[in-house]
């Protein structure tokens, strides 16, 4: 638990972790039933379309309620019952818990022109939504899309193996205080030999981008030209014996690759991998 909540503050930027009580958080995770309905388990990402129609259909409903438009308020208000009442058939363990009352008198109000009416049984079905989306929409995002990794593989173009992961990362950030290391220690060669391989490993992980991403943006974002010419004045430094040009450059290189790649997926993925008990 203490992890996770480290993990969630940091996640959330939140300063509590200098506060002098521990606050612990407690996450529900929602029916095992609805991971069915998220990638990779369903082609379609349903539940995240249906949530999106839901959204777009209460607005709809909203603006058409204030403006009187009584014809398109009912197209919509079917539409809205139609997708509210999927939510239990793909999560059977949800069924009580829709609001179905509220929406058939939505519907009824519709029908004798009691706007009113309408728009006051709207926001009570929206704080049901919300409840549930409060219990739950952290915890499905983080379980459900944030990436996960444990099943890529990265090959290695030299002997053809594949590496899972974890290790891969692991030999990158050895490789990268290597090079520090030999830099500050004048040791030239040692520096030069672990920029090599750290480049060849930049480029077997490169590969495996392909994983999740169709196309070449991410991997130029964060692996292309920008990161190569950190390295490029890198190997300059190392030659020369500036170590001050090594460090500057190699903190390039970390905010740059390291950093950004971390941000966008390190946290998720980790919070991923506590949430499934994986």
């Amino acid at each position: 638990m203490k992890r996770l909540l480290f993990l969630l503050l940091l996640l959330t930027g939140s300063h509590a972790l200098f506060a002098e009580e521990e606050k612990e958080i407690t996450l529900q995770l929602p029916p095992a039933s609805l991971e069915k309905w998220y990638k990779p388990a369903n082609e379609h990402n349903v539940w995240l379309h249906t949530m999106f129609r839901l959204r777009r259909e209460m607005q709809a409903v909203t603006e058409y309620a204030a403006l009187e438009k009584t014809g398109l308020l009912k197209k919509w208000l079917g539409k809205l019952q139609e997708d509210y009442r999927s939510i239990g058939k793909m999560v059977p363990e949800w069924q009580d818990e829709l609001e179905t009352e509220l929406l058939d008198k939505m519907i009824a109000a519709a029908e004798n022109s009691k706007l009113d009416d309408l728009q006051m049984l709207q926001r009570k079905l929206g704080k049901s939504c919300q409840s549930c989306h409060v219990d739950y929409k952290l915890v499905a995002a983080l379980r459900y899309r944030a990436p996960d990794f444990s099943p890529v593989r990265v090959e290695s173009e030299e002997t053809m193996e594949e590496e899972k992961y974890s290790r891969v990362m692991s030999r990158l950030s050895l490789l990268v205080n290597r090079i520090k290391i030999a830099s500050d220690d004048g040791r030239t060669d040692a520096g030069i030999t672990a920029l090599d391989e750290l480049q060849q490993r930049l480029a077997d992980l490169g590969g495996s981008c392909s994983s999740c991403h169709k196309d070449e943006q991410p991997r130029e974002r964060i692996l292309g030209k920008a990161s190569q010419a950190a390295l490029g004045k890198v190997r300059e430094g190392l030659s020369a014996g500036d170590s001050k040009q090594v460090g500057r450059h190699m903190g390039e290189f970390a905010v740059g690759v390291c950093a950004d790649c971390h941000g966008i997926h390190r946290m998720q993925s980790n919070l991923r991998e506590l949430l499934s008990g994986e």
